[in-house]
């Protein structure tokens, strides 16, 4: 479902009055520029840190597997409301993943935030094996979800080892 159109046309598919866009579009970070990824990840750190002090690990691991579930409904019908697979803006696959990475660190303050959001970052945009593989082959609201949950699992074990040593 590639798309030659403009950014600012494909957008124009898309209200934040909609709750489907404006959870897919994280809260409206995803329309930040330049870099929609990155605001939407330090939005998801901003909101997670607060969720995961208030509601636990339980249930803000529960609350976290439940959005990865929305989520694949929410990004896919944003896809395919701006006639294009996977664009920048769509960011909730990062707040899930951040999420996912934020529940194993070892405290929650601003040090190890910091840690788990450039640690993500770096796997979010360098995809390594298999990441960019499943990026590029599963063009569903799936495909959208779980690169960036697989760079989630990749930065819980380099925050793993950090820890460890």
């Amino acid at each position: 479902m590639k798309s030659f159109n403009s950014s600012s046309e494909v957008l124009s598919r898309v209200t934040l009055r909609n709750p489907i866009h404006f959870f897919a579009l994280g809260l409206g970070s995803g329309l930040l520029r330049p870099a929609p990824g990155t605001w939407g990840s330090f939005v998801a750190v901003i909101i997670g840190a607060f969720l995961l002090s208030f509601m636990g690990n339980t249930a803000f691991l529960i609350f976290t597997v439940a959005s990865f579930f929305i989520g694949i409904y929410f990004c896919q019908k944003t896809s395919d409301d701006m006639g294009v697979h996977d664009h920048g803006a769509i960011v909730w696959d990062e707040f899930v993943a951040v999420w996912l990475v934020l529940l194993t660190v070892p405290a929650i303050n601003w040090q190890w935030c910091l840690i788990a959001f450039v640690i993500f970052r770096l796997f979010d945009i360098l995809k390594p094996f298999p990441i960019r593989y499943f990026d590029n082959k599963l063009e569903s609201g799936f495909g959208i979800m779980i690169d960036d949950v697989l760079a989630a699992i990749y930065s819980i074990m380099v925050i793993w080892f950090i820890h460890q040593y």
